[in-house]
């Protein structure tokens, strides 16, 4: 009984502040939060007050009048408006901890393996100013790693490439630290916007980001052009930029594969180009077990198999890709003496 009581009165998090979507992990508790990274703001006698976060917030996109903003305070994986981040992080502490609004949590958080110590300490005070009183960094790719279960710990090479909204960390790691990392500014945002400027330019058709992503989800070969079989179609609606009136028009498979071929020849690039700097022997090693994918973008529609070809190297996407670098995280916190050697900025 009362080691339960202790697990539930835990308030230690993992965080994977990521660019579309911020997800929890609690000591004791699993992934209690998976909401967007979305904050609306309402000005109020001049004063900015925070109105909605998370799914709340991300349902008003496109739709507030103009004292109503809604911001989304991380861009391509770092923070780009610091107050509203910090506002941001406080809000989904209060929502996993309601009944305890005083507690201090450690926080463990991830951070792109590309941005920049001025990138790095925004986050650390960013958490701070919510009310964390510790606060360490893991790289993404590490995180993923470790919630992929790779053997990040042993003498061996793994490949992680994790595909997020605002990035996409490709990493070789062995004996739990990153032995090669590039950060790809590519993710689902880029992705979205490339079908939003494709119809723009091919239909004269003006759509906004969450139309644009449920395309990317819905037309099943986003990233892998499939000769065979009646390809699939779907309606969308939009503002005709010709006569500026809504207009229905119906977009095919090929639409989305030509839309997304350059933001995923990129990806394909950074893969390429971190097995070029990969030590010998490690590249045996990644020969042997091929490629993980993790992150939002793993689950486009025959990404592993583009991949594969243009590596000629077995590719597989983990299981629950979404998950993968807050489970990994929240695997780093409650080992945390066994694993500190992966923190930036390790406990005292």
């Amino acid at each position: 009984m009362i080691s339960w009581i202790t697990r539930w009165l835990s308030s230690d998090m993992a965080i994977d502040l990521g660019t579309a979507n911020t997800l929890v992990y609690v000591k004791g508790r699993g992934v209690v939060l998976n909401e967007p990274s979305v904050v609306a703001m309402q000005t109020i006698k001049g004063r900015n007050h925070v109105l909605a976060v998370g799914n709340d917030a991300k349902c008003m996109v496109g739709r507030t009048p103009d004292n109503i903003r809604v911001i989304r305070p991380l861009r391509d994986g770092v923070i780009a408006d610091f107050e509203v981040a910090a506002d941001m992080i406080e809000k989904f502490i209060h929502k996993v901890h309601n009944r305890r609004s005083f507690v201090r949590p450690r926080m463990i958080i991830c951070v792109p393996s590309g941005s920049t110590s001025v990138e790095r300490r925004a986050i650390r005070e960013s958490a701070e100013t919510a009310g964390a009183r510790e606060v360490f960094l893991v790289e993404e790719p590490m995180a993923a790693a470790v919630g992929a279960d790779l053997p990040v710990l042993q003498p061996t090479g793994s490949m992680v490439v994790d595909i997020g909204g605002g990035t996409t960390e490709v990493a070789v790691i062995s004996l739990g630290g990153v032995v090669y990392a590039q950060s790809v500014r590519v993710g689902g945002d880029k992705m979205d916007h490339a079908i939003i400027n494709f119809i723009r330019r091919h239909n004269n058709l003006l759509i906004g980001e969450a139309t644009a992503e449920q395309l990317k989800k819905n037309l099943g070969t986003d990233a892998f052009k499939d000769e065979e079989g009646n390809p699939k179609s779907i309606s969308l609606k939009g503002r005709d930029l010709v006569h500026g009136v809504p207009k229905e028009i119906f977009v095919s498979e090929k639409h989305i594969y030509d839309s997304l071929s350059e933001p995923v020849n990129e990806i394909v690039e950074g893969v390429k180009g971190a097995l070029e700097n990969a030590p010998p022997e490690l590249a045996a090693d990644i020969v042997d077990r091929g490629i993980v994918l993790t992150g939002g973008g793993a689950l486009l529609s025959n990404i592993d198999v583009v991949l594969s070809e243009a590596t000629q190297l077995p590719v597989r996407v983990s299981e629950k890709p979404l998950l993968c670098v807050v489970r990994g995280t929240g695997k780093i916190l409650e080992h945390i003496t066994t694993m500190q050697g992966v923190l930036i900025g390790r406990p005292r």
